[in-house]
């Protein structure tokens, strides 16, 4: 968990510091996360927050966020972390959407996990593409 005292004149843990490389070498990131409390999971929100430590290495990214969940598929997570990437200077697409609801019938994924409805299939793969275009559009300025 964030603990600031672990902060060691600019340094961090070697677990952090190795996740903060990871993320500054990236393009871009998705996003996938269940919804718990109308929120991002606990686990997520630490992360973003060790890697906004000064300097921030989320800033100036492309992202896009994917959930499934109940009626609203995890939609109200995908708010919040939007209001929290405001601030880390993320660059969200906007459309499309992607929220799943994962306790429809008939059921979206099989007894393994996996993702087997095929117009939903078909959503993930347009949220994909248009990341990669507004990733390439930001690479470029």
């Amino acid at each position: 968990m964030l603990n600031t005292d672990l902060e060691v004149h600019g340094t961090y843990p070697p677990p952090v510091e190795a996740f903060r490389r990871k993320i500054l070498e990236a393009d871009s990131f998705l996003f996938a996360s269940p919804e718990y409390n109308y929120s991002v999971t606990a686990p997520l929100k630490n992360a973003m927050d060790w890697a906004s430590r000064p300097p921030n290495v989320w800033g100036d990214k492309a992202a896009a966020i994917v959930s499934a969940g109940g009626d609203f598929g995890g939609g109200r997570s995908q708010y919040h972390l939007r209001q929290i990437g405001i601030y880390l200077d993320i660059h969200f697409i906007n459309k499309p959407e992607f929220f799943l609801n994962a306790f429809k019938s008939p059921m979206p994924f099989d007894s393994d996990g996996n993702l087997i409805d095929q117009s939903s299939k078909e959503r993930l793969k347009e949220v994909l593409l248009a990341l990669q275009a507004f990733t390439l559009r930001l690479k470029a300025k």
